[in-house]
């Protein structure tokens, strides 16, 4: 897979720019607050439909702008495509790929597949267990549109559960039939999470083992522990912990089980990564991790995805970074950084500057790589 250019117009602080990527490694530095992570969030957007860092889609407009447009073109094995996104300052969306209007974030996700790693993620390791869950939900979403619909669906069904406990619990009744028609609903799609979950941490942990070995010579592994222990994943399991919970459930007024109480747990040399590690050892984790959910999507799409880097080369020691370099080589990577000499710029590395919202070709700050 391979991003060819992104055009920007009324995003972030950019008025209006292009840039032109190369197939390889693409470096864009600049200082810090000039908007070098804005075209890495633009690219991020055509991937996700949402922001990695933004509340609301309104904050991408540019200030006293009442819209900003991104381009973008970029081609998998099969094809080429052009998609275009809007975004008014009200924050109404709209998508386009190759002029078809792209309704469901299930149906944007399908085509631009890529892996961000930004300094943000090490809250993956040592941040609240959502940050966990959103990691898992965000990078089996990529690969399985079916998997997305479950999620979205569990989720309003699970408000609703919610809705109704609270008003069970001022009568204490576990036996309105209503909760049995939620718990019902719940426990087929949790169950179907559940499993998707448990392959993807398996396919997962095989190639981080390997990675984060070779990084540092650690032993690593991951280990997905659902709120829901069974053996077999499936609805009748899920299904009964629901029922054996219900009183219980309604005392607290809260659902207590469920795919929204799961667990991602790392590892190191058998000791887990978010108490003993030290802030080296779980920068080295996310970034296994990363390159694992590469490798899994390359598995299972038989292509690589878009590495995106966020301003970390120079928080990694320069065997960490070396390897990086020797991972990413062969795959199309767009990165950012302040300082040039950190990149670990090759002969076909194609290098931007950003400075105040504008683009420009290599350290030249007169050209501009739209021509202006």
């Amino acid at each position: 897979m391979e991003i060819k250019s992104l055009a920007v117009s009324n995003f972030r602080n950019y008025e209006k720019d292009k840039i032109e990527f190369s197939s390889g490694t693409n470096v864009i530095f600049g200082n810090n607050a000039q908007g070098k992570t804005n075209l890495l969030e633009a690219i991020y957007l055509f991937s996700h439909g949402k922001s990695h860092r933004a509340k609301s889609d309104s904050e991408l407009v540019r200030f006293g702008a009442d819209f900003m447009s991104l381009g973008i073109e970029f081609v998998d094995k099969n094809r080429s495509y052009r998609a275009l996104m809007q975004i008014g300052s009200n924050g109404k969306k709209s998508v386009k790929i190759n002029n078809v209007p792209i309704t469901k974030l299930s149906m944007l996700m399908q085509y631009l597949n890529v892996v961000m790693f930004s300094p943000e993620d090490l809250e993956i390791v040592k941040g609240a267990p959502q940050q966990r869950r959103r990691f898992l939900d965000e990078a089996i979403s990529q690969l399985y549109p079916v998997y997305l619909a479950s999620l979205i669906s569990y989720h309003k069904k699970l408000a609703q559960k919610n809705s109704l406990l609270k008003k069970l619990r001022i009568n204490g009744n576990a036996n309105d039939p209503m909760l049995d028609v939620w718990n019902e609903q719940i426990a087929e799609d949790g169950s179907k999470i559940m499993q998707y979950r448990k392959k993807f941490v398996e396919q997962l942990g095989d190639f981080a083992k390997e990675t984060h070995l070779h990084m540092s010579g650690e032993k690593f592994d991951l280990l997905y522990t659902p709120s829901i222990e069974c053996d077999i994943m499936n609805k009748e399991a899920f299904l009964k912990k629901l029922e054996q919970s219900k009183e219980r459930e309604v005392e607290t007024g809260l659902s207590l089980y469920g795919i929204q109480r799961d667990e991602l747990r790392f590892f190191i040399n058998e000791k887990e990564v978010k108490t003993y590690a030290s802030q080296g050892q779980q920068r080295t984790t996310v970034l296994s991790l990363k390159m694992a959910q590469m490798e899994v999507i390359n598995y299972i799409r038989e292509e690589y995805p878009v590495l995106l880097l966020d301003d970390i080369m120079s928080e990694l020691d320069i065997n960490r970074r070396n390897y990086l370099a020797g991972r990413i080589k062969d795959k199309q990577v767009i990165l950012t950084c302040t300082d040039i000499d950190s990149a670990s710029c090759g002969a076909d590395t194609r290098v931007f500057r950003v400075e105040n919202g504008r683009i420009f070709v290599g350290g030249d700050r007169n050209v501009s790589s739209s021509g202006k």
